[in-house]
């Protein structure tokens, strides 16, 4: 005979149950499964999290976004899950959003901003605390994003911005423009006169603030920005500006800079199969400082930006009252995929 509790087995487990499971207050063992603000002591919520996994309860995300105006649910927008640089954002969101009690949804955009309307549009009849808009943003802002956006703060939740927001909007500050411009003057320090720039189409406005970063440093290091080619801001992206690049010919001691690592990764397959020499004859430089930068040969001169730290400020933005952006330190890692010209 099964003498396992009735609940567990047939997942019937309410609040209460649990409460009495672990000697608290309905109250309390509110507070530590629906994600209250409020301050429980350890031994309680080890209690409380103990005697729900014994019972097998789980919280009714729907019935909690109805009976509180708002769940404990926090939504991720990506352009592209496979790109490391949304992933390591993941890492930070899911971080603090299991300190807070919160779960996390994630969802890609394709950089599409009907897609993102219709995502928003359904995410708004969770009622969630937090939607996190971490991929770039367009100059030019889209009617029916910024109406979901606007319906979202009308139900009480929060949307944050990565990078430059509406003024409504709480954003995360990245400084592409200063860590890019740090990047230029450094590889013209380098002895470099010369770069090639892929980059995104126009509008977007990390890739455009990265682009004029660079050229203002490179440029006033004494060197000149021969070319700009433009393809989708992905890995194959890259391989397509590269190939454009390489066909109008690309000098030898030449900077190629990827306005991201991912496009660098693209980049970086098309001059091999080309027969160029990365570190040799030519010279590449990508952005944000994903793990593989490290990994690929030459390794990667990049501007690293602290991801994960990006995606733990984005739910503290979210869920808190009162929030101070903090500031995010960019440094640049010269690598040898950009060795000093000699």
């Amino acid at each position: 005979m099964n003498d396992q509790p009735r609940s567990r087995r047939y997942g019937t487990a309410t609040l209460i149950d649990v409460a009495n499971e672990a000697g608290v207050s309905l109250a309390t063992a509110s507070r530590v499964l629906n994600g209250s603000t409020r301050k429980v002591a350890d031994s309680y919520r080890d209690k409380v999290r103990a005697a729900a996994d014994r019972l097998g309860y789980t919280v009714n995300v729907s019935a909690q976004a109805v009976a509180s105006g708002g769940s404990a649910l926090i939504a991720l927008l990506v352009a592209d899950i496979a790109d490391p640089y949304f992933a390591q954002v993941a890492a930070g969101v899911a971080r603090g959003a299991d300190e807070a009690g919160h779960l996390v949804t994630i969802a890609t955009t394709g950089r599409d901003p009907q897609r993102e309307a219709a995502l928003l549009r359904v995410l708004r009849g969770q009622r969630p605390r937090g939607v996190i808009l971490a991929a770039s943003r367009m100059a030019a802002p889209h009617e029916a994003v910024q109406m979901e956006i606007d319906a979202i703060h009308g139900n009480g939740g929060r949307v944050i911005a990565l990078g430059p927001g509406a003024a409504e909007l709480r954003s995360v500050v990245i400084d592409n423009w200063g860590g890019a411009r740090q990047l230029g003057l450094a590889l013209a320090e380098r002895g470099y006169r010369r770069a090639v720039v892929l980059a995104a189409p126009r509008g977007l406005i990390t890739t455009d603030q990265r682009l004029a970063g660079f050229t203002d440093g490179f440029t006033a290091g004494g060197g000149v920005v021969a070319a700009v080619h433009r393809a989708p801001f992905t890995r194959e992206g890259g391989a397509e500006s590269m190939r454009a690049a390489l066909a109008e010919g690309i000098a030898p001691g030449t900077l190629v800079f990827a306005l991201s690592d991912a496009v660098a990764m693209g980049a970086l397959r098309e001059l091999r199969d080309a027969g160029r020499i990365v570190g040799g004859d030519v010279a590449l430089a990508g952005f944000d400082d994903i793990p593989a930068a490290e990994d690929v040969t030459p390794a990667l001169t990049s501007v690293h930006i602290p991801l994960e730290e990006v995606g733990y400020q984005a739910v503290r933005a979210a869920i808190d009252s009162e929030w101070t952006p903090a500031p995010l330190r960019m440094e640049v890692h010269l690598r040898a995929s950009t060795p000093p010209v000699s």
